[in-house]
């Protein structure tokens, strides 16, 4: 790689995306739960059904855990999968509910199912969090706030219509050159999507630990804007460059995603599990992680 190239890749962040992150202390976790089972349909099989139950008894205590600032059980469209998503106050919130609520189903949870990746991301993820996660053998991603951006004053989007993406990409060789030039390409998506996909109104972008790799997280207020955005806009226009030098490993989409957003993604290679919002439930005022409700 030339030194032309390796500057490239070290611009300076603009000023949308250099503003301080106001999440603060709090520690996102989506993740994927699949039967040992299946069915041919959701719910269908034994283990689906037992899976689900034992979501809904871990959701339910969640409710009632101050350091829990939101959690979603989601069900996953054409496929036979959960996706759950936490939003925890702080560090020692998630090593609170690891070694409560967590532990308390974890046996029975195992015994019908087994958790595929989940991606936990923050300002900074201290070891404590990625070793109590590690600990019920969870296989997941760390992710170190990079950059990004939150417009209308981190309001909460409507949950009815607005769909939020998180996802992993990581490059293609072992190779730290590769990485900046991921957060390179990555910085570009988000530096134009804030300009012209003005529903795009979430995009952070955090950097794995001990991995060439990055999250993404972005929410789409509505289905509108999300296909814009897969089939016009800074995704349809930046991923030749992102393929080129790193791969998607998963694509979690949480939301009513149309038909029409699967073909689309589909279209992309994405790895992509699509799912419709199930029980949920936010504390008052929000968080800053998904948006304020006051």
């Amino acid at each position: 790689m030339t030194p032309t190239q390796i500057d490239t890749w070290h611009k300076p962040l603009p000023s949308q995306l250099a503003e301080s992150s106001r999440i603060g202390a709090e520690i996102s976790i989506t993740g994927k739960w699949v039967p040992k089972t299946a069915g041919g349909l959701f719910r269908k099989s034994p283990d689906s059904k037992e899976m689900l139950q034992e979501w809904e008894d871990i959701h339910a205590g969640a409710r009632t855990d101050p350091g829990i600032l939101a959690t979603e059980i989601n069900h996953a469209v054409g496929a036979d999968a959960v996706l759950v998503h936490h939003i925890f106050r702080d560090a020692d919130a998630v090593r609170h509910y690891f070694s409560t609520t967590a532990t308390k189903h974890m046996q029975a949870l195992l015994r019908v199912a087994k958790p595929e990746h989940h991606l936990v991301r923050g300002i900074t993820v201290p070891a404590a969090v990625r070793e109590a996660i590690s600990a019920k053998s969870v296989p997941a991603s760390f992710g170190d706030y990079l950059y990004g951006y939150v417009k209308d004053n981190y309001r909460l989007p409507d949950p009815k219509t607005a769909i939020q993406v998180t996802a992993k990409w990581t490059c293609a060789e072992n190779d730290p050159e590769r990485l900046d030039e991921l957060k390179y390409w990555w910085q570009q998506v988000a530096a134009e999507a804030h300009q012209i996909e003005k529903g795009l109104s979430r995009f952070e972008v955090f950097q794995v630990h001990g991995e060439n790799a990055v999250i993404t997280h972005e929410t789409f207020d509505n289905t509108s804007e999300l296909q814009f955005h897969l089939a016009k806009g800074t995704a349809h226009k930046y991923k030749k460059h992102l393929d080129k030098i790193a791969a998607p490993e998963c694509y979690f989409f949480r939301g009513p995603v149309a038909w029409t957003i699967r073909t689309y993604s589909k279209f992309l290679h994405l790895p992509a599990t699509y799912s419709n919002l199930g029980s949920n439930f936010i504390t008052p005022g929000g968080s800053m992680s998904a948006g304020r409700t006051d």
